[in-house]
């Protein structure tokens, strides 16, 4: 079976940073996909599933309502392994053209103050599994370390 082209990325050399995973063409419109990694693959804990679920919702509900990019967001998750999310975009972008975006929300999530969009047993089949200040402190962690002054070792995958 042939290995899947986030599989061949050197996750020993991949540092945290804001990366296109891959390009797909659907009909007339490219989707990018873009590898958000938040923590130094197998160097660093993973985060845990109670943050990532908090960031999962937090980025979901701002992405989806944001003015320029709502109608363009196709995804929002986190990765399997823990390090980071996937962001899926209508469009043909590079990584330096999302950090503004990546600014703001991450910035929306290092200041929320109040009930996380979506946490309800109505509305979410493991609501309880929530963890906010965690989600702010990495939240600001990634914005301050890695986001406000990020350059082309942070933006492009190592070779």
């Amino acid at each position: 079976m042939k290995q899947i082209a986030s599989f061949t990325v050197d996750h020993i050399k991949l540092l945290r940073g804001v990366y296109v995973s891959r390009k797909d063409t659907v009909g007339d419109e490219v989707l990018t996909t873009f590898d958000i990694r938040m923590t130094r693959p197998n160097f660093e804990p993973v985060m845990n599933t109670a943050e990532i679920h908090t960031m999962e919702h937090l980025a979901a509900t701002f992405l989806r309502n944001h003015p320029d990019y709502g109608s363009k967001i196709i995804y929002f998750g986190p990765m399997g392994c823990r390090t980071g999310f996937y962001l899926i975009l209508a469009g043909d972008y590079e990584s330096k053209d999302i950090i503004p975006l990546l600014v703001e929300l991450f910035g929306f999530i290092q200041n929320f103050e109040g009930e996380v969009p979506g946490a309800a047993a109505i509305n979410c089949g493991n609501y309880l599994d929530m963890n906010l200040n965690m989600a702010k402190y990495l939240a600001k962690k990634f914005l301050e370390e890695i986001l406000i002054n990020i350059d082309e070792s942070h933006l492009v995958y190592p070779q």
